[in-house]
């Protein structure tokens, strides 16, 4: 079924559970939570999640109907994903949560992005000549591989945030690596195109049994994985992070040319973080600062295109795509320049959002014609510190990556936005023999020509794009969003945003809307649904959009409807996605 025909299928569904027509079996209700027949979109008054995953879905639900909150839902889906979705994150890789505390009313970042081990150096992505090295080459070994986040990531948002214990937030993960789950489209094809580079590690005897790709529907059964899982159940972070396994990790990555040690493990430690905000029509936008350039490009975006009055055209116009390639083009731009780990360089964030430079910026932007040398602005003139770093050329070799993100909420007024990654589809391809999960390329994340703000260091972390987001109206949570897709993230929540506010489009649709993603005048991507007519007239004003489409992003989204008091979720139809609400009979345990 195109993803098309499906969007079509869950905006219906999502029409006749709101008028009440659908019979209550299909509908979320107690604990009939875990029998309902998942849809990608759906209503509940208690609580909500939205996975790129059925079963991750049914297990986050699972932890709300028992009485558990957003954060102890969150970290059982991120074990279950890491079953499921094993080339999408996991524990060997890294993440950015979001949480608004529904009693506190703050928002807070628990940042567990990979670090670079302490024997990495700006010039180890370049070859014996000084050039660098292809990416698909500097991708897939041990350099490559950041020291993993996501686990003490977990523990810190459990302690800080949590009701439940890891031991029975990481048990249905357990079951499900124990026992095996029937293989979805998603990874079926993830395993078919990386075959090659799983065929040289130990993930051949798990995604490919007697040499062949494990195809839909057969069992994948993880039992490494699942012993990996009992020893955190028994040992938290600690168990994964000391000893024998970090012992394990640290030889693999060696054994594949990469310099961790187990004392990189040893001393890896998560940030709390406040987010970056900004406004737009009306709205306030909580997003992820630095190291991700997430946020903030994000919300330049949001506001060189806000004087534009972009709803004065059809949601389908050229105008439309013509201006979001253009504010994308400088955005772009800027962040090649600017963006880095604020650990290490400065990133001049007040500059790039000040209303002075958003005017520079906007006009640069014509209807009528294509800025053909789209170069990065300058932010220090609105700033008191400067850059301590020069502006590098990099090679544009580099692949689109993938990832995960998921949303929840639940009754106490909590929201979680989570964006979680191993960079690649199955990271390096390189798995930890006897431990059974993959570990990261999250080093490739750094520019491979050292010099700019985002060279290699010892103990910095990459530069991502992942941007968690959520949205305010009066102070109150309104929206989440996120997706994955590498670079493409920021314009996938950049789109769902104007989609949803700007045309005030019902949130299925907002999320399916077909999207673009362009970030300098040689890289244009745009799904299926633009039609012939709009790509051809932008291509003759000088864009280059190509003649196949492809798809973009997968945009996991929660709508909180304070009025009506309920949630609607909304799962991206480009995975085999749900959304499961959550409705509690007799109210309040």
């Amino acid at each position: 079924m195109s993803r098309k025909i499906r969007a079509i299928a869950a905006v219906l569904f999502s029409i006749l559970l709101i008028a009440g027509t659908l019979p209550l079996s299909s509908q979320a209700k107690g604990k009939n939570v875990i029998d309902k027949e998942y849809s990608q979109v759906d209503v509940g008054k208690d609580g909500m999640v939205a996975t790129a995953h059925s079963l991750a879905s049914k297990i986050g639900a699972e932890v709300l109907s028992k009485g558990g909150n957003a954060i102890d839902a969150a970290i059982a889906i991120q074990f279950a994903l890491n079953v499921v979705e094993p080339m999408m994150s996991g524990i060997g890789g890294g993440g950015f949560m979001m949480v608004y505390d529904g009693k506190t009313k703050e928002t807070t970042i628990i940042n567990s992005r990979e670090r670079a081990p302490a024997g990495a150096s700006p010039d180890m992505f370049l070859d014996k000549n000084g050039k660098p090295i292809p990416f698909a080459e500097r991708a897939t070994g041990g350099k490559a591989v950041g020291v993993p986040g996501t686990l003490k990531g977990l523990e810190t948002a459990l302690e800080k945030w949590g009701t439940r214990p890891m031991q029975q937030l990481i048990e249905p993960a357990i079951k499900l690596a124990d026992k095996g789950f029937p293989i979805d489209s998603v990874l079926a094809d993830a395993i078919a195109d990386n075959k090659e580079v799983l065929s040289h590690t130990a993930a051949k005897d798990v995604f490919l049994p007697n040499g062949k790709p494990l195809l839909e529907g057969e069992t994948l059964v993880q039992k490494d994985l699942a012993k990996t899982f009992k020893l955190i159940r028994s040992k938290g972070s600690d168990g994964f992070y000391n000893g024998p396994a970090a012992n394990a990790i640290a030889n693999t990555v060696q054994a594949f040319g990469g310099s961790m040690t187990p004392g990189d493990l040893k001393k890896y430690h998560v940030t709390i973080d406040k987010p970056i905000w900004g406004d737009y029509q009306g709205y306030e936008i909580a997003s992820m600062p630095p190291p991700s350039s997430g946020g903030v490009f994000l919300l330049q975006m949001l506001k060189i295109l806000d004087d534009f009055n972009l709803q004065q055209y059809d949601v389908k116009s050229w105008e439309k795509y013509h201006l979001l390639s253009e504010a994308m083009h400088l955005a772009y731009a800027d962040r090649a320049a600017y963006a880095g780990d604020p650990e290490f360089v400065n990133v001049p964030l007040k500059g790039l959002l000040h209303p002075e430079y958003i005017k520079e910026r906007q006009k640069q932007i014509s209807l009528n014609k294509v800025n053909n040398n789209p170069v990065a602005g300058d932010p220090w003139k609105f700033e008191s510190k400067v850059a301590n770093y020069d502006q590098t050329q990099q090679p544009n070799d580099r692949k689109y990556g993938e990832t995960t993100h998921f949303s929840v909420t639940d009754r106490w007024g909590n929201v979680v936005s989570y964006t979680t990654t191993i960079e690649q589809l199955f990271g390096t391809g390189i798995m930890v023999p006897g431990y059974g999960f993959m570990l990261n390329n999250e080093l490739t994340d750094f520019d491979a020509i050292p010099g700019g703000a985002n060279e290699v260091q010892p103990n910095k972390r990459p530069l991502s794009s992942m941007t968690p987001t959520i949205v305010f109206k009066d102070e109150k949570p309104v929206l989440t969003v996120g997706s994955p897709g590498g670079a493409t993230i920021i314009t996938s929540v950049l789109q769902t945003i104007i989609h949803a506010i700007e045309y005030d489009m019902e949130l299925k649709a907002a999320v399916e809307e077909p999207r673009i993603y362009t970030n300098n005048l040689d890289s244009y991507r745009y799904e299926e649904g633009i039609s012939k007519e709009v790509i051809n007239r932008l291509n003759q004003m000088g864009h280059k959009f190509g003649k196949t489409p492809v798809t973009i992003g997968n945009v996991q989204s929660i709508l909180i409807d304070h009025k009506n008091g309920t949630f609607k979720g909304v799962a991206d139809s480009s995975r085999n996605g749900a959304a499961i609400g959550i409705d509690l009979k007799g109210g309040k345990k």
